[in-house]
């Protein structure tokens, strides 16, 4: 097939939509599919406001369109809901052809944490607007399918998330910091910002080591609050995989992720992982890899307890190749005679 997947988030930016949409790319390229990614490092973009790490991008006029058009796509894929997103849901309805969305992230919830005057239900009104046309809306989970539905949202189709079982595994090189710190080493990995929720972990009372491995906007403040917190900036590859088998246990304090794509990395390395009882962790964890528990404190204590070879056999068992199978199977096709016209 020709694929043309339109996104906001794409490379210089580090998080998990970047690395789902990228990791799919690859398997789907691998199987013999044509691709055209229509992302931001393509136009000029401006810095989003509150977040300036995510670049929102500033295509002329009628680029984007002319740009799917002359691809002719077999089906069309629009990831995020951004100026790109806006721009290629326009050009498919303007022309009656069918197309997929996704729900990547709490996009409600995460704009209510940055900016306290706006409600999630008012964000709501903007998702429901902008997914109602789509053929079919990829959710991570049941869970994520669940909320999309409550806002009147039904035609969710089931696109599950990998891991890179070559290199995060158990067995490997750990790494020498991580070693020499008076256990239990508590890890959190991940975007460092407010939705994030890092300082309901760094403010758990657990004894032993604290360490935070990403980068972001809240960084600085939190490492001027947390001095005791050992904050080591983006990691990645064979650093960061050395980094999750050297943890004693990883800790995820999101209430927003709509899956948390560093929980299943940080199993497959052997990492059990401690977490609020939320849509995420509700649908990744199973018992006996991971502890989730309203008292933080309470979830890291009896995660530790947890086998650790248990937990990568689990982690090992998320593959990108069956990611990328449900996202074709969830595609709608445009028809031939429809793609002509475009």
């Amino acid at each position: 097939m020709r694929i043309a997947i339109v996104t906001d988030a794409w490379s210089p930016q580090v998080n998990g939509v970047v690395r789902t949409l990228q990791s799919v790319a690859t398997e789907l390229r691998a199987m013999g599919h044509d691709l055209c990614i229509v992302s931001p490092d393509r136009y000029a973009s401006i810095p989003c406001p509150t977040y300036p790490e995510i670049r929102l991008a500033l295509p002329a006029p009628g680029v984007v369109g002319r740009t799917l058009g002359a691809f002719l796509p077999d089906a069309v894929h629009i990831a995020t809901e951004g100026p790109l997103g806006l721009l290629a849901r326009r050009w498919c309805l303007t022309r009656g052809l069918p197309f997929t969305t996704a729900y990547h992230t709490q996009f409600p919830e995460y704009v209510a944490a940055r900016i306290k005057a706006v409600s999630p239900e008012f964000v709501w009104r903007y998702v429901r607007w902008f997914h109602a046309p789509s053929a079919a809306i990829l959710a991570s989970t049941p869970s994520v399918a669940a909320t999309l539905a409550a806002h009147g949202l039904p035609q969710s189709r089931h696109w599950g998330r990998g891991v890179d079982t070559g290199l995060f595994r158990a067995e490997g090189p750990r790494d020498a910091f991580l070693s020499g710190l008076p256990g239990p080493v508590q890890l959190y990995a991940g975007r460092v910002a407010v939705e994030k929720n890092i300082a309901a972990f760094l403010a758990t009372r657990t004894a032993g080591t604290k360490v935070v491995v990403g980068d972001g906007p809240a960084r600085a403040a939190l490492a001027e609050h947390y001095p005791e917190v050992h904050f080591l900036g983006a990691k990645f590859g064979e650093d960061l995989a050395a980094i999750y088998r050297s943890a004693d246990v990883f800790v995820f304090p999101s209430r927003t992720d709509t899956f948390g794509l560093v929980m299943i990395e940080a199993l497959a390395c052997g990492t059990p992982v401690a977490a609020y009882p939320v849509q995420g962790p509700i649908d990744v964890l199973s018992p006996e890899v991971g502890v989730m528990n309203a008292a933080l404190d309470t979830a890291i204590t009896d995660a530790l307890m947890l086998d650790r070879e248990t937990c990568a056999t689990y982690g090992q068992g998320f593959s990108w190749r069956a990611s990328a199978e449900q996202f074709l199977a969830a595609l709608a096709p445009i028809p031939r005679d429809m793609k002509i016209a475009a």
